[in-house]
């Protein structure tokens, strides 16, 4: 085990300016690079805790444990290391709840040791990984009081859906406690990787979450070409835009449907899935995958469309406003909805801001991050566009968020179209030299973390992706307490969480 002294252990918090004004280490990605010793370590997770900036993504590599952080307001990044060479760290848990559960992660995958950590449960490994076979065993967090009782709810469900165990406290109908089971559609994605060529690397990343996949081929790309010193070309980089912003729409569309209709409103789902299938035709016919699978590629893109194709996607865009604004009408006049959105699946603003929690689940609850604004990124440091955000934190606030955004959506794209010129959209990669580098980028849920380590010529050491949801799922079982067992659809389709991305 790892000996911290009182010292280490008494640090005071340390805030991320400072720790960065200190190294001198910022590389072209944006991210400065921290050696930290166990004080410091300690301190900027304290800094965590008192809100002074963000934590992003904790993960092992290369016998060291890393932390990502990033203060928006200072405009600074970082990603912090702390050598593993004894096996164990200081747990970043201990001081800021919302690493638990990355650490628990990161001791099933590397055996890495959190020292402290207060819950010392597995959470990938479910005692069946080969050669690790253990009693499966799981225990959840206790509940007290009369008249409780308990509702397992998964991992198989009745829907077509991912696999997960919710574990239902209740007193009758309301809630007291709801907690997850996660880990089913564990990969080992991370394994694979390493030592995986570039490209193959790259298809592993488009299908970490497969509804996200124009969002993590984005963060790949940007991560590699930060690793590698590879210059990408504008019309490229707009036509990485126009994809993202095109997921973005399909998934927000889908999902105002989806919640509608776990309200009992079936005839807005049906609308918006014809609404959303319109897109993805569009989008095969344009980028020759239905969800743009493997469009984006480290370099630029692998898809490039004509004049006649930038016609098609403004034809889109006008369809998309004028049938999804009869879905909104019908929404905003519908009494009966809003008796089951208003109200419903509260996050509190603290929980939102601890958890640092991104996309529309922070945005509802008054929390304005966004990637593309906070720390811009081509091409989204050439066009104009607003972060819309709520205070409610309910689901109808959720949900308004979505719809906001989708008006923002069409803008961007509009503007991303009118930018394109003519020139090439792939270039070749730069002569071979070792690096690494991280992204940070908006995807449909949230922002998306993505660190990659080259070493061997073209091949991938390591790579880590840091979903939305990581920072999300907790905060669903927050909203649903107090509520009705009957409401927790509507509030997990509001979340609409990614289990895959979270399983790794």
């Amino acid at each position: 085990m790892i000996t911290i002294n009182e010292r280490s252990r008494d640090a005071e918090p340390v805030a991320l300016a400072d720790a960065i004004r200190a190294a001198l280490q910022v590389r072209a990605d944006g991210f400065a690079r921290i050696e930290a010793d166990a004080a410091l370590w300690i301190g900027l997770a304290r800094g965590c805790a008192a809100g002074w900036h963000d934590l992003g993504a904790l993960w092992v590599d290369d016998h060291h444990v890393r932390m990502a952080l990033w203060d928006a307001q200072e405009n600074c990044r970082a990603i912090v290391s702390l050598s593993l060479k004894v096996g164990a760290y200081p747990s970043v848990g201990l001081h800021h709840p919302p690493a638990l559960r990355l650490e628990r992660a990161m001791r099933d995958l590397y055996g890495a040791i959190p020292e402290g950590i207060p819950d010392e449960r597995r959470w990938l490994d479910h005692g069946v990984w080969p050669g690790r076979e253990h009693e499966p065993g799981y225990h959840f967090l206790p509940v007290e009081g009369n008249g409780l009782h308990q509702i397992p709810v998964g991992p198989v469900h009745a829907g077509i859906i991912e696999p997960g165990h919710f574990r239902f406290t209740a007193n009758g109908e309301t809630v007291a406690r709801l907690e997850a089971r996660l880990g089913y559609v564990h990969k080992g994605v991370e394994a694979l990787a390493q030592g995986a060529p570039i490209e193959k690397a790259a298809k592993l990343a488009a299908r970490m979450s497969g509804d996200s996949t124009v969002a993590y081929s984005f963060a790949f790309a940007r991560s590699v070409e930060a690793a590698l010193g590879w210059d990408v070309a504008p019309r490229a980089q707009l036509l990485r835009g126009v994809m993202a912003e095109l997921e973005r729409l399909s998934h927000h569309v889908s999902d105002v449907g989806a919640i509608c209709n776990d309200a009992a409103v079936a005839a807005l789902l049906a609308r918006c899935s014809l609404i959303r299938e319109d897109m993805l035709r569009t989008q095969a016919a344009l980028f020759g995958h239905r969800m743009m699978m493997d469009a984006i590629v480290p370099g630029g893109v692998a898809r490039d469309i004509d004049a006649a194709g930038a016609t098609a996607i403004l034809a889109l865009l006008e369809r998309i406003e004028l049938g999804f604004h009869r879905v909104v009408r019908a929404y905003d006049q519908s009494p009966s909805i809003q008796n089951r959105t208003h109200g419903t699946g509260i996050v509190q603003p603290d929980f939102i801001r601890q958890f640092a929690a991104g996309g529309f689940v922070g945005r509802a609850g008054g929390r304005a991050f966004d990637a593309r604004r906070a720390f811009p990124y081509p091409p989204y440091d050439a066009v104009a566009f607003k972060v819309p955000t709520r205070e409610e934190s309910d689901v109808d606030a959720r949900i308004w968020i979505r719809i906001e955004e989708i008006a923002e959506s069409t803008g961007i794209i509009r503007q991303l179209l009118g930018k394109l010129e003519a020139g090439p959209i792939h270039a070749a990669p730069p002569p071979f030299q070792p690096g690494a580098g991280a992204a940070l980028v908006e995807a449909f849920r949230g922002d998306l973390f993505l660190a990659v380590r080259i070493e061997e010529e073209g091949r991938i050491a390591h790579m880590h992706a840091r979903d939305a949801s990581w920072f999300q799922w907790p905060l669903l079982e927050t909203a649903i307490d107090g509520n009705i067992v009957a409401d927790f659809p509507l509030c997990n389709k509001s979340f609409n969480c990614s289990y895959s991305g979270v399983d790794l």
